[in-house]
């Protein structure tokens, strides 16, 4: 059993995000898991993630705990999210996120890994 704790976590910026603070709770480096990994994305005001994934064999999901998060499909349609709604993504499905709100906005992240 491995117990992680918000303030212990080290931040990371992945390619193509932008004004947003990502922690990775569990995953293989950090706990040693081999399906899937968790982690908190805390969005700014404006902040967001670029379109990717749909060349991308992983599922993810989305949940939202705090504030609002606007997730665009292929077609350009927008789905806005508040808290404790989620939103999955089969592989290969692209995205655009971003935040659109005046307020922060937290947001869990679950991915599987490619050979689980």
């Amino acid at each position: 059993m491995i117990k992680r704790s918000y303030k212990d976590l080290e931040p990371y910026f992945p390619a193509g995000h932008f004004g947003v603070t990502c922690k990775r709770y569990h995953g293989k480096d950090e706990t040693g898991a081999k399906k899937f990994w968790i982690g908190i994305s805390e969005f700014e005001p404006g902040g967001g993630a670029d379109w990717a994934y749909d060349d991308n064999p992983l599922e993810k999901v989305y949940f939202i705990l705090e504030g609002e998060m606007t997730v665009t499909d292929k077609d350009g349609n927008k789905y806005v999210m508040g808290p404790m709604e989620s939103i999955s993504f089969p592989p290969n499905e692209g995205r655009g996120l971003k935040n659109e709100s005046d307020k922060p906005a937290k947001m869990l992240v679950i991915i599987n890994y490619p050979d689980a």
